[in-house]
């Protein structure tokens, strides 16, 4: 699959819950998680890769001999609880280079369903609270540079811009 790289218009539009669990869905699950492993990333929405379904994959395990082992998929997840607060570096597949300290929950409890339709609940602190949050962002048409100050992300825009024209020489080298 094609990671959508910002500003793709996808990346703005919220994603459509997932009604109906069948072998397309558990494809593309399986296709999310391949993408991710194949860019490094800890965790992936639906809308980065142009498919506008509430569906993430998460995996926090980043080596390649622990890959796989701690897959998590959520479908149609909601957040239920929110508590403390966390202030660290955060990036995105679809804004590749940039990093940027991002204030989130500390721990959050989410509901979902997982590629059955079977419904469960899923509690983070931490890092996965951090990829949790980041990802359902991600459904809901956000990005985590809408999470800085105006200030912030006007500068983040202009260091990313001279980051994406590094990666788009790069990948057209390829």
């Amino acid at each position: 699959m094609e990671i959508k790289i910002y500003p793709d218009e996808v990346l703005k539009k919220k994603a459509e819950k997932v009604k109906e669990f069948n072998q397309e869905i558990r494809d593309i699950v399986n296709q999310m998680f391949e993408t991710m492993y194949k860019r490094g990333g800890l965790g992936l929405a639906g809308n980065q890769v142009g498919v506008l379904k509430r569906i993430v994959v998460i995996d926090l395990e980043s080596g390649k001999e622990r890959q796989g082992q701690n897959k998590i998929v959520l479908i149609n997840p909601e957040i239920l609880e929110m508590e403390g607060e966390q202030l660290n570096q955060e990036g995105c597949l679809s804004l590749p280079g940039l990093y940027k300290k991002v204030k989130r929950a500390a721990y959050v409890k989410v509901k979902a369903q997982n590629a059955d339709g079977e419904d469960f609940t899923i509690e983070g602190e931490d890092l996965l609270a951090r990829a949790l949050q980041h990802e359902i962002d991600h459904l809901n048409g956000i990005v985590f540079i809408d999470r800085l100050s105006p200030l912030q992300k006007r500068l983040a825009l202009q260091r990313y811009k001279k980051l994406k024209r590094e990666y788009e020489r790069k990948t057209k080298k390829k």
